[in-house]
């Protein structure tokens, strides 16, 4: 086989740009060839998602070039199969220091006072101690996030700028980010870091203004890494856009890092002007989406291992399955669990079964979600009728989303394909494919897991 994949890679070097091949292809490597499924590897998650997604289609018409005979193109990780890692984001990076000189909490306190004059201080940096990479767990949901979190931290203002990180509330984005700004301050102490959310920035703006106060310009643009949270509260604030504007300009014209956390995309933010959003998407945007059950188990844990109070793996599991929509609401849940029991005098496993606590599950609400009221919810989502996810439609938009309640039906409802199939009166081999599409299409459909991030939202918060 040697001969033959070196013609594969071969003819996909004349397919992709020079840089893509050197990005993503230089180490694309044949494992094995079996009942029909070719096996191979890349080093990363980041370049998986590209050559799954992006390159897909090159990648088969190379193989199919080669003559290999294979029915099924899978891609693995360094040879390892691709099962559900979860681990501790510090454990991916190269040449980890330990954690020694941790940043003191700040506080943006903006203004002092020399005299009469009033000046902006660029004294503070407005991280958060306790967001670190040594507490922030790692999963299928937000590795590719945490694998560019790497090469910024690696390399701050060279690659990744901006990085910009999106997805819905109660995720995990504001740790990351001041994560990172906290690990670049561990590695060059002597770097200029500043964290601020949107609302702090527009504040400032408008007392510089108001209060004719000097230095705000200074204070935001003489910064070696600047993380804005929460961008996507700049709508209908035209003079802050401008001004972020030209910031924006002049950090990443000087090579300075800019993290942007945000709950949506720059173009889905009403009335953002069109010249910074283009600038915003001049990196690579990456969301984060709710972890899977693996995952929010291993959250759970970090989570009391930092209050430093015992769990059991029953409890862990319980909260686990009924909170899906958020990791706050995770949070929030498991502070629940052991402030009763501390209360209560009972281990946690206890109170798994407290009616107070069942109520207020996510369980207890899904329990109520009929297939009649989910169907409903994505008909409406998407302008369309019940009667269309029902019917036997090829258009494209309605068989989308379709094929979108066969995977909430599964992923929400427990069902399986049968009983999808039973609901819809389709064949259980029809709901399989449906629901694969939508499995392989979330690896690098970002607007389809925005809106399958926000249907969720809907039928939790019904």
């Amino acid at each position: 086989m040697p001969n033959e994949w070196q013609t594969v890679l071969d003819e996909i070097k004349n397919n992709v740009s020079e840089m893509a091949y050197e990005a993503y292809f230089v180490r694309f490597k044949f494992v094995s060839n079996e009942n029909g499924i070719l096996t191979t590897s890349v080093p990363n998650v980041f370049i998986k998602t590209q050559v799954e997604g992006k390159f897909h289609s090159t990648v088969i018409d190379a193989i199919q070039s080669a003559k290999i005979n294979f029915n099924e193109l899978k891609v693995i990780i360094d040879g390892k199969e691709n099962k559900t890692t979860v681990r501790r984001a510090v454990e991916i990076l190269d040449n980890n220091k330990p954690v020694t000189n941790i940043p003191k909490p700040t506080t943006i306190n903006s203004v002092i006072t020399y005299g009469d004059s009033k000046r902006f201080s660029t004294d503070n940096n407005g991280l958060n101690p306790k967001f670190r990479l040594s507490n922030y767990v790692v999963g299928s949901n937000n590795d590719l996030a945490v694998s560019a979190a790497h090469a910024v931290i690696e390399n701050p203002g060279l690659r990744y700028n901006p990085y910009f990180i999106y997805g819905g509330p109660g995720l995990g984005k504001t740790h990351l980010i001041q994560a990172i700004g906290n690990e670049i301050l561990e590695r060059n102490p002597e770097m200029h870091v500043l964290y601020v959310t949107i609302e702090q920035f527009y504040h400032e703006f408008v007392e510089a203004m108001r209060k004719k106060i000097d230095g705000f310009a200074e204070k935001y643009r003489k910064v070696d890494v600047l993380i804005v949270d929460d961008f996507q509260f700049i709508v209908n604030k035209e003079k802050s856009q401008e001004e972020f504007f030209h910031t924006f300009n002049e950090l990443q014209q000087h090579d300075k890092q800019i993290i942007i956390g945000s709950d949506r995309l720059p173009a889905q933010i009403a009335t953002i002007d069109e010249r910074l959003a283009s600038r915003l998407m001049m990196g690579v945007p990456i969301d984060i989406q709710m972890p899977d059950f693996e995952t929010r188990c291993a959250i759970l844990k970090s989570k009391a291992e930092m209050l430093g109070a015992e769990i059991d793996d029953k409890t862990v599991e319980f909260i686990a399955e009924n909170v899906r929509d958020n990791i706050r609401n995770l949070e929030g849940k498991l502070n629940q669990i052991l402030a009763l029991a501390e209360l209560r005098g009972v281990p946690t496993y206890e109170l798994i079964d407290d009616s107070y606590i069942a109520q207020t599950s996510a369980r207890a609400k899904r329990k109520t979600i009929s297939v009649k009221q989910l169907i409903d919810k994505v008909a409406k989502y998407y302008d369309l009728s019940a009667k269309d996810l029902l019917g036997t439609s090829r258009i494209k938009n309605i068989k989308t989303a379709r094929q979108i309640g066969m995977y909430l039906m599964k992923e929400e409802l427990g069902l399986s394909t049968v009983e999808i199939g039973r609901e819809l009166s389709k064949d259980h081999t029809t709901i399989m494919h449906g629901i694969k599409v939508i499995k392989t299409n979330l690896k690098t459909d970002f607007n389809l897991r925005e809106q399958i991030t926000d249907l969720r939202q809907k039928i939790y918060t019904s």
